[in-house]
């Protein structure tokens, strides 16, 4: 039964899992090891994105989220995952999301529109992350239509750009990460971009040396972390997308049997968002109908409760 019109329990595809051999090791790599392992994995992941599954708008943003969790460390905070969607969720239209909130909506940007690098959308960007716009970053963003002409990798174009971001301007290195994956995307002719290497910012595979620091953008060895980073982050990606597929056909599955008025709209937004408030209405469910069918949806299986909470209640898959 189509109850959505254009998603139905039909539209779930065979998620690929990156294969063990081709996931990032903890011992040492050669560069030709770090790049074929990216490869490897983010043909999976290429597979995945064209197979359009009808839960990409959640996979996306729930990684746009894991990425400024790991992203927050770079503002000296350690944001949670429950503290950023609690602040979106619930933040009044207009008012300031906050340093984290700002950098949270630079990503949800980059998982919700096209690739693309034009001026006036990486000037928002930079804006959301606090940088002032000047001819250095100009300057990068000209030189970025050449790299994505090159005959080069889609990875090795996305550390350049990233490296170039961060040589212009040292305080923009949350900027640099959010390109890599933007050009990334264009390199792949994917329609919108998948939030990838912010994500890794914390894992292993960004450290070097036997402090295990965290490399920066351009350093020694930066090419490599960042093969293997991506070879991890798509690796995360397919398994986040093997959950999420068993979650939203659950989800499908029943969605038939719900009777409330709006219900169908609440399944298309459970589908393409984090999280939903217990609290949410339309005008065709109210308030105290969105909480009756969220619990329903709860016990049948087809949602969790993200806040832990017994108030204020946040659902989704």
């Amino acid at each position: 039964m189509n109850f959505l019109g254009d998603v139905s329990i039909s539209d779930m595809r065979v998620v690929p899992r990156v294969p063990a051999w081709a996931r990032p090791r903890s011992e040492a790599q050669s560069d030709a090891d770090a790049a074929y392992l990216a490869g490897a994995a983010l043909i999976s992941l290429d597979y995945l994105v064209r197979e359009a599954p009808a839960w990409a708008g959640v996979w996306r943003m729930r990684l746009a989220l894991k990425s400024v969790v790991a992203a927050s460390r770079l503002l000296r905070r350690a944001d949670a995952e429950t503290d950023l969607r609690d602040a979106h969720v619930f933040r009044s239209v207009g008012a300031d999301p906050g340093p984290a909130g700002k950098v949270l909506l630079a990503w949800r940007r980059l998982a919700s529109r096209s690739a693309t690098l034009d001026e006036d959308v990486v000037r928002s960007i930079a804006e959301l992350l606090d940088l002032k716009w000047d001819g250095a970053l100009a300057e990068v963003l000209a030189n970025a239509q050449e790299m994505y002409g090159s005959q080069r990798s889609a990875p090795t174009i996305a550390a350049e750009l990233a490296a170039s971001a961060y040589r212009a301007r040292p305080d923009a290195e949350l900027l640099a990460y959010w390109l890599a994956d933007a050009v990334l995307a264009q390199k792949f002719h994917w329609p919108v971009p998948i939030p990838l290497l912010a994500g890794q910012i914390l894992s292993p595979v960004l450290r070097t040396g036997k402090l295990g620091n965290r490399i920066r953008p351009g350093e020694t060895g930066w090419g490599r972390a960042v093969f293997t980073a991506y070879a991890q982050a798509a690796a995360d990606a397919c398994d986040l997308g093997i959950d999420l597929d068993k979650r939203a056909g659950r989800l499908l599955e029943v969605a038939p049997r719900l009777r409330a008025k709006g219900s169908a709209q609440v399944v298309k937004l459970l589908l393409e968002e984090d999280g939903l408030p217990a609290s949410w209405s339309s005008a065709k469910l109210s308030a105290r109908g969105a909480r009756r069918l969220f619990e329903r949806l709860e016990e049948l299986g087809a949602v969790r409760e993200l806040s832990g909470r017994p108030t204020f209640r946040i659902y989704g898959l």
